[in-house]
């Protein structure tokens, strides 16, 4: 049985702490497969769900969300690994779920609370609904609430 090469994979970040463990991971993976990623934050405040349909300008929360993927794409361009970044708004789950078919992701990859499957199943979850929602296989790692983001290591 050969082993899974994933030729691209798109990283889900929530720009918490909770993405370090994602990044790490998905860092030592697109290297061993040679992959390219496409780091996508879904921003979901008012401004961002209604932008289009109001024609509002990109908040200050988009703002920073747009600079945080794009500086973690440098870093793991920095560490050899070809990455893009993709800022979305809306409801998570449906815009990850669209973006890995448009984007033509063969993986993607997303980090975790750990919640227990009671709160799942009050709150809901957006690894459950993407992986409801996409045909892409979905890679989850479960995310430590820590220091800041710090992108990919060598």
């Amino acid at each position: 049985m050969g082993r899974v090469m994933y030729k691209r994979i798109l990283v889900a970040l929530e720009h918490s702490s909770y993405d370090n463990a994602i990044i790490e991971h998905v860092n030592k993976l697109a290297k061993f497969c040679g992959a390219s990623l496409v780091l996508m934050h879904v921003a979901d405040g008012w401004a961002a769900r209604n932008v289009m349909q109001l024609n509002l300008r990109e908040s200050e929360e988009m703002r920073m969300d747009r600079e945080y993927i794009e500086r973690i794409g440098a870093l793991f361009a920095a560490n050899g690994l070809q990455a893009e970044a993709v800022l979305a708004a809306g409801d998570p789950s449906k815009e990850i779920a669209a973006a890995a078919a448009r984007e033509g992701c063969d993986l993607i990859a997303m980090s975790t609370h750990g919640h227990r499957f009671i709160k799942d199943m009050i709150y809901g979850s957006v690894a459950n609904e993407v992986r409801h929602l996409s045909r892409v296989p979905v890679l989850l790692v479960r995310g430590e609430r820590g220091a800041t983001p710090t992108g990919p290591t060598s």
